[in-house]
């Protein structure tokens, strides 16, 4: 066998080699992201890839850094031209997002993904899954996700054989709009050892079903200034029995209507030191 056949040999087969490497090697991952929701940006910061985030929305206030990054608009209602001129490899939208808006980027060349609103904590771990993929970040998420169950399984576990305390949650006013039970409020009540107060699958409630479920705990997620207004307005009803305890509490939005599973379980903490105190 000739040197010259051998040295073709080698070059063919490091060809080869060369080419298997670059196959099996990561696919590009997004570095130019838009997210369209509070959620979906601490998602990308959790997972370590908030330094790719280009922009968000006004409502994207958390962490800090995000307050910085570009704003094309709210949830809803989202600038194109802008999203545009900013040329992003992904934008991160939900449901809530302009369907036309949405569309309009999509004809314009860029990748839009929308993430379904999560109704319970499992389809939360889910969609935080689904973004750890999309941005290169699979392992992360899991790593993140696992902890989770592991302190929520924890915290389940200390209060399995307490009472459960009947618990509204006021999320919106005029009309009253409470948690449901198909939803992750539901999980964060019953993970805490308490029973939500609610309709199953719309959250329009009246006041006087309140007074005829009588709940033992109130709470309301803050709702710009009004939320101390709401709780003087509930301390009307003495006979209530979160009234006359004086269980009623103020959270704060965002940590019952956009949590991450890290944020989840901090939130849970929060709520099972309210029912159950002495634990």
């Amino acid at each position: 066998m000739s040197i010259k056949f051998l040295r073709l040999l080698f070059s063919i087969i490091f060809i080869l080699v060369i080419i298997v490497i670059l196959e099996g090697s990561s696919p590009a991952y997004p570095e130019r992201i838009i997210s369209l929701a509070p959620s979906i940006t601490k998602t990308l910061y959790l997972l370590g890839v908030g330094d790719r985030v280009i922009a968000n929305t006004i409502h994207c206030n958390y962490p800090p850094p995000a307050i910085k990054k570009e704003k094309i608009g709210n949830v809803i209602d989202i600038n194109v031209e802008k999203i545009y001129s900013l040329n992003p490899d992904l934008v991160i939208a939900t449901p809530l997002t302009d369907l036309k808006a949405k569309k309009r980027l999509t004809d314009l060349g860029i990748n839009v993904v929308t993430i379904p609103s999560p109704k319970n904590y499992l389809e939360l771990c889910d969609q935080f899954l689904r973004i750890g993929k999309l941005v290169g970040r699979e392992e992360r998420a899991k790593e993140i996700i696992s902890n989770s169950k592991k302190e929520i399984k924890k915290i389940m576990g200390k209060i399995r054989d307490k009472e459960k305390p009947k618990v509204l949650v006021q999320v919106g006013s005029r009309p009253l709009w409470v948690g449901i039970k198909d939803s992750f409020i539901n999980d964060f009540v019953n993970f805490a050892g308490g029973q939500l107060v609610g309709p199953k699958n719309f959250g329009i409630f009246s006041k006087e079903e309140v007074l005829k479920q009588n709940p033992d705990v109130i709470i309301i997620a803050s709702m710009g200034g009004s939320a101390l207004e709401e709780k003087r307005d509930w301390e009307r009803y003495k006979v209530i029995n979160a009234v006359k305890n004086h269980r009623i509490y103020i959270f704060e939005s965002d940590e019952l209507t956009s949590p991450t599973p890290v944020s989840f379980v901090e939130v849970l903490i929060k709520i099972c030191r309210i029912l159950h105190p002495d634990k």
